[in-house]
């Protein structure tokens, strides 16, 4: 794919995303959570460019979460610093704590800081850089390992509609957003995770690759996995 193209076509995946799902609206306030990984800052850096033309206004404010005492970019850190109206460092030693350490406690206290700061700074939506593949694989994790047909919603709205998530890179696949990476060069951080042998992060590794293996059979399969979730014939389940 050539560079121009990739930049098209990313931007209007996310445009098509942000219409379908109206995720945003004027005068909207969002938090970001950049992981550091290709996901959050894309989605940073195409909201941002988005800005330029949508005809409706928004301010973008960013976080990182620092669990793990992660390695330091400062290209990462003067691109956020430059682009958002604040970006914040949430830095605590969470492996300190007596609880168990594992992928699920270590998600459910980022997502605390996360939504202590948007309620601080008064911003309604927070955006999380989920993407396609991230929605089949849940998706399949649920039904395999919980017997439940369920995935990330695009949107969500919590704690009475204090707080709406939205996930603008949902129609984006994991590949689409590397290449957009590439293209635009942007600053990333590497993974600091002491955790990555936990299981349930094992598990979806495994059904990444395996996913990724039959797309090589069937190069629609993950889009179809996607697609059966909004066509679902209630009519024709158990």
């Amino acid at each position: 794919m050539q560079d121009k193209k990739i930049f098209e076509v990313v931007h209007k995946k996310v445009g098509k995303a942000l219409g379908d799902y109206q995720m945003i609206d004027d005068n909207d306030k969002i938090l970001v959570a950049i992981s550091g990984g290709e996901d959050s800052i894309t989605l940073f850096d195409v909201l941002k460019e988005k800005q330029r033309y949508l005809p409706y206004k928004y301010s973008l404010y960013a976080v990182h979460v620092d669990f793990f005492n992660s390695n330091y970019n400062a290209d990462l850190d003067k691109y956020l610093r430059e682009n958002s109206v604040e970006y914040f460092v949430v830095k605590k030693d969470l492996i300190s704590t007596k609880k168990k350490f594992n992928c699920f406690w270590c998600s459910w206290n980022r997502r605390k800081e996360i939504f202590l700061l948007a309620k601080k700074l008064g911003c309604r939506k927070v955006a999380l850089g989920h993407n396609l593949d991230d929605i089949v694989v849940t998706f399949l994790m649920n039904l395999f390992y919980h017997g439940e047909i369920s995935t990330i919603p695009p949107k969500l709205e919590m704690f009475k509609g204090e707080i709406i998530l939205i996930r603008p890179l949902v129609y984006l696949t994991k590949d689409e957003i590397h290449k957009y990476v590439g293209y635009k060069n942007l600053p990333l951080l590497n993974s600091n995770c002491p955790y990555q042998t936990d299981e349930s992060f094992q598990r979806r590794k495994y059904l990444m690759e395996l996913i990724n293996q039959l797309q090589t059979y069937w190069p629609n399969i993950k889009k179809n996995i996607f697609n059966s979730l909004k066509k679902i014939k209630y009519e024709y389940l158990v």
